[in-house]
């Protein structure tokens, strides 16, 4: 989904010969998400690192940035959100956290675990500073529990749910909502959640974060106010320069 800013894609398995070979990004972020298993992240320069279930990627690409992504083992799956980035940011310098599972701050309240991994939930605050303001939380309800979470009233909200059937959310009267599907919320300042099930946990994401209110352009692997920006884009990493002067470098492999 695109939402003012921000957009999702959604879970996908990666079979072991799948991945994406060094390519390049600009003027926006991305979050990582590791659900199962687990993704090699390199970097021209040599930095390599990987990331398993329950560990965050969180990298900014900025002005650009130039990196590949493999799968660790035969069954791979994770989230990916690409935040995007105020004009006055956009073109900020690349760099790349990486947040272990042990490293996510939890909370929990009533049958209801929150691991924080941006913004504020019951009472618990994730200690990452974010570019553009945003909440990620990684919701656990168990049977019959509720969460009422507080969301600034001018932000765009949404859920999606990675496991359970039995979701209710915004209002007790709406219909449940299945594994696997995105719930947009309407303005207020509060989201409500109910499991209804009586055996199976629900599983969530909530995600919310201020609208940018600019003009966006996305193609291919850049996020831009423009399409002369996007045509510069690609100018640039065509050219190694401007930020992609790593490109120059050696294939990673």
């Amino acid at each position: 989904m695109n939402s003012k800013g921000l957009s999702l894609e959604m879970p996908s398995l990666i079979s072991l010969s799948a991945g994406f070979p060094d390519h390049p990004h600009r003027g926006f972020e991305s979050v990582t998400y590791i659900l199962q298993g687990g993704i090699i992240h390199k970097f021209p320069n040599g930095d390599k690192s990987t990331i398993r279930a329950g560990d965050v990627q969180w990298m900014t690409a900025g002005r650009g940035i130039v990196h590949s992504e493999f799968p660790e083992h035969e069954v791979n799956n994770g989230l990916q959100l690409w935040i995007n980035l105020p004009s006055i940011h956009r073109m900020i310098e690349p760099k790349n956290l990486e947040l272990s599972s042990s490293e996510i701050p939890r909370a929990e309240e009533d049958g209801v675990e929150v691991k924080v991994i941006a913004g504020e939930s019951i009472g618990i605050k994730s200690p990452f500073y974010t570019t553009t303001p945003i909440m990620y939380l990684d919701f656990t309800l168990k049977p019959g529990s509720q969460t009422h979470q507080t969301v600034p009233k001018c932000w765009t909200a949404f859920a999606y749910i990675i496991d359970g059937d039995e979701g209710v959310f915004g209002s007790l009267n709406s219909s449940a909502i299945s594994a696997h599907h995105v719930v947009v919320f309407g303005p207020g300042d509060l989201v409500s959640v109910w499991n209804k099930a009586t055996s199976e946990p629900l599983r969530f994401l909530l995600i919310a974060g201020e609208p940018i209110g600019e003009a966006v352009v996305q193609s291919g692997p850049f996020v831009m106010n423009s399409q002369a920006e996007i045509d510069v884009a690609y100018n640039d990493y065509q050219n190694a320069k401007n930020g992609f002067e790593m490109a120059t470098c050696q294939r990673l492999q």
